[in-house]
């Protein structure tokens, strides 16, 4: 990026929109591109508060009347010296009408002049009339070289103790994804926790980063305690996810293995789709993170839902080999084929700018989506190379209702001996696991009632005292299991006795 944004300089580009919440170090960066430059030029920053100041100088000495975006952009116009012009945070008034024909004013006097405005913000917010005009860059979040520099600098200052190689390893890799500062916030927590920084702290600057991420807002940072084993049936999927346990390593690269894009795994709803997508991530040892697309629309700013869906991506390469987990993708994207009418276009933009970094993605992020209703997903989503696999979850069938009574009574501390589990997986045709295991809760609770221990019966009698959602949406299972029998891979290895059953 620093090499792009000298070339660009050096090309007299006059507009740059640097996206960035890293000020100081993204003003090292365009000072250190500057001294590249011949002739030099001079570095002028501009702020809502101090209007502005040249680069190095007090806030103090600044030129006069440049407060207000417009003055600022007039005063610049009418320098005759070479020079980088700096204007932090100038989204908030980028929309006025005078502030952008400022801007285009500046753009069409730049010409021959070597002169180069740079809008640094947070947020990408460029008006329709400047997007011919602007390059739009992304300041990217430090990468392990400038996070060394970090923690060498942490280490000297406790009185230069000694860490492992592996150590040091370690703790670099867990704060990519921070900043400069929130790097050197994180390992100064750890030395003040403990009294050092050495490969056990590791844990200290993981837990702080989870903090980080879940102040984001967008993305949420998932701990599962449950095992792939705890996820009754789907012996065909969990093969599949076995086999890739290792596709992010070194030694996959070497083999000549490419990265793994992604999955979408669609179903009857209540079937395993969640849980299988949060214990794929203890079982491959990646970090789970879950964007919600419902708090990734905000109408309060033109633009704003754009960006957060831009940030929280970002969030996710940058500490990537990570999972991306969308639940219910159906629900997420299911309105943006004709959004135009509804919110002015914004789903449909966030839809494709979504499907665009999914095509275009070169970190390791493995996108793992789950769906109940495959008629509202946009059909781009189902093209060939958008996922590597499509897998169906259907209903348990005999054996795999069996394996879940299994589960769920062995996770409450029952013995399992005292069930005829064949009876139990019988009664439960028709139901999905998660209507099991609230069939057993619903017994527990009515032998509680009684201050006596829950039996077979009990469990019988609370299946036959619900409607499962196979009876009651017949017609939409019936249909999701059509379509599914010639498009999707199924999840278990047998589902001849699913697609005979009749409802």
């Amino acid at each position: 990026m620093k090499e792009e944004l000298s070339v660009l300089i050096q090309a007299q580009y006059p507009l740059i929109y640097l996206v960035t919440s890293e000020e100081e170090r993204a003003e090292q960066a365009i000072a250190t591109a500057v001294t590249q430059l011949r002739p030099q030029r001079r570095i002028f920053v501009w702020t809502v508060t101090h209007g502005i100041v040249e680069y190095g100088q007090p806030r103090n000495v600044t030129q006069h009347n440049t407060v207000s975006p417009e003055a600022s952009i007039e005063w610049i116009i009418r320098q005759r010296e070479p020079g980088i012009y700096l204007l932090k945070d100038l989204h908030p008034f980028i929309d006025s009408p005078a502030t952008t024909r400022w801007l285009r004013d500046a753009i069409a006097g730049f010409k021959g002049t070597q002169k180069t405005i740079i809008l640094m913000s947070p947020v990408q917010q460029v008006p329709i009339e400047l997007e011919k005009e602007a390059v739009v860059l992304d300041f990217a979040l430090p990468d392990l070289n400038e996070l060394n520099q970090v923690l060498s600098r942490q280490i000297e200052q406790n009185r230069g103790r000694r860490i492992t190689t592996e150590g040091r390893e370690k703790l670099l890799k867990a704060a990519l994804g921070l900043t400069r500062d929130e790097a050197e916030k994180v390992y100064r927590k750890a030395q003040v926790t403990t009294g050092r920084l050495t490969e056990t702290e590791v844990d200290i600057v993981l837990s702080e980063k989870k903090q980080l991420i879940r102040r984001n807002g967008i993305l949420e940072y998932i701990e599962e305690d449950e095992t792939i084993d705890a996820v009754g049936g789907l012996d065909e999927l969990k093969r599949w996810l076995k086999q890739r346990s290792n596709a992010f390593t070194e030694r996959a690269r070497e083999y000549g293995l490419p990265q793994p894009k992604g999955m979408l795994i669609l179903g009857v709803p209540g079937c395993g789709k969640s849980l299988i997508a949060k214990t794929t991530s203890r079982l491959w040892g990646l970090p789970l993170l879950r964007l919600d697309m419902g708090r990734v629309y905000d109408g309060s700013m033109v633009g704003r839902s754009e960006a957060n869906l831009r940030n929280a991506l970002k969030t996710a390469e940058s500490i990537s080999p990570a999972i991306l987990f969308i639940d219910e993708l159906d629900k997420a994207f299911a309105g943006s084929t004709g959004s135009a009418d509804s919110d002015g276009g914004t789903s449909s933009r966030i839809f494709g700018s979504f499907l665009t970094w999914m095509q275009e993605k070169t970190s390791p992020v493995f996108v793992m989506a789950t769906a109940n209703r495959v008629e509202r997903l946009p059909g781009e989503f189902l093209r060939k190379g958008r996922f590597d696999e499509l897998f169906f979850v259907d209903l348990p069938n005999a054996e795999e209702r069996k394996e879940i009574f299994n589960i769920h009574l062995q996770k409450r501390k029952r013995e399992v001996s005292r069930f005829d589990l064949e009876q139990l997986a019988k009664v439960a045709e028709g139901f999905s696991g998660a209507e099991i295991e609230q069939a057993l809760v619903a017994a527990m609770y009515e032998a509680f009632a009684q201050d006596r221990e829950f039996t077979q019966l009990d469990i019988i009698a609370a299946m036959r005292a619900t409607l499962p959602l196979s009876r009651t949406m017949t017609e939409q299972v019936t249909a999701l299991r059509d379509w599914a029998r010639q498009r999707a891979r199924p999840a278990a290895s047998s589902v001849a006795e699913y697609q005979r059953m009749e409802f």
